[in-house]
């Protein structure tokens, strides 16, 4: 039967090393001790590994996979698809109401831009000439939680190595390049982008992605008329993550 240390086990899986240990105190992967002390996988963990991978890819919380592996330790894969719908479901409730609140602010924008296109009245700007808009009620603030569970408790590890951790930190040094103010807030930084539909969605989907792979960040979104916020909270273990990938410390 075939075993892997844990280095051979992480170059196999395409998951770091401090992840594997992760999982391993979280419930998610086991390991035998050689005398030594060394830790030893067997075979399965490459393939209970990948299960993982992609029940977070799904937003699923790390409870969630866990009570899942559970029932395909059991041998039945009917029992972990039965437990597997309504967790799916919920994500796609979940997505559907970010996409009606985006909608919702879309649909806004749209309006004040038509009004901002027409004719300008003479002389300075007043309350009616469409500079100053007043938001209509599917158009108020709406704070989007991006984490599915608050997790600050959750150890700081990320399943991302390799090009996929460079291509990810790329990204946010991208979107963080366009903010236009950043402030220190409790355990993390508020980052203000210029409003926008496609950027609040470009926005909420690398957030996302962010949670789906390093879980002790916390993202919250939070929409305006005229501006888009976004929150991150992080571990105080993490400071130096944050630092690299969004110029903060907590």
């Amino acid at each position: 039967m075939t075993s892997y240390r844990i280095s051979q086990l992480a170059e196999r899986s395409g998951v770091p090393a401090t992840t594997l240990r992760f999982y391993e105190d979280a419930g998610l992967l086991s390991a035998d001790r050689t005398p030594a002390g060394y830790r030893v996988y067997g075979e399965d963990a490459v393939e209970r590994l990948a299960f993982i991978s992609s029940a977070k890819l799904l937003g699923l919380a790390l409870d969630e996979i866990r009570e899942l592996l559970d029932l395909r330790e059991e041998g039945v894969c009917a029992s972990v698809r039965a437990r597997m719908l309504p967790l799916v479901a919920d994500r796609i409730t979940e997505t559907d109401g970010r996409i009606a609140e985006l909608g919702a602010f879309s649909s806004h924008l749209s309006d004040v831009h038509a009004e901002l296109s027409g004719p300008a009245p003479a002389g300075a700007c007043g309350p009616d000439c469409g500079c100053t808009t007043t938001a209509a009620p599917a158009a108020r603030p709406v704070p989007i939680a991006l984490s599915p569970t608050r997790v600050r408790d959750v150890p700081v590890a990320c399943t991302l190595g390799g090009a996929e951790l460079g291509e990810r930190t790329e990204q946010w040094r991208a979107l963080v390049g366009k903010a236009e103010g950043r402030e220190e807030i409790r355990d993390g930084v508020r980052l203000s982008f210029p409003a926008g539909a496609q950027l609040a969605g470009d926005v909420a989907a690398l957030a996302a992605a962010e949670q789906g792979c390093c879980a002790f960040f916390d993202f919250t979104l939070h929409l305006t008329p005229t501006a888009l916020q976004l929150d991150v909270r992080a571990p105080e273990s993490a400071a130096g993550i944050l630092a690299d990938l969004f110029g903060a410390t907590v």
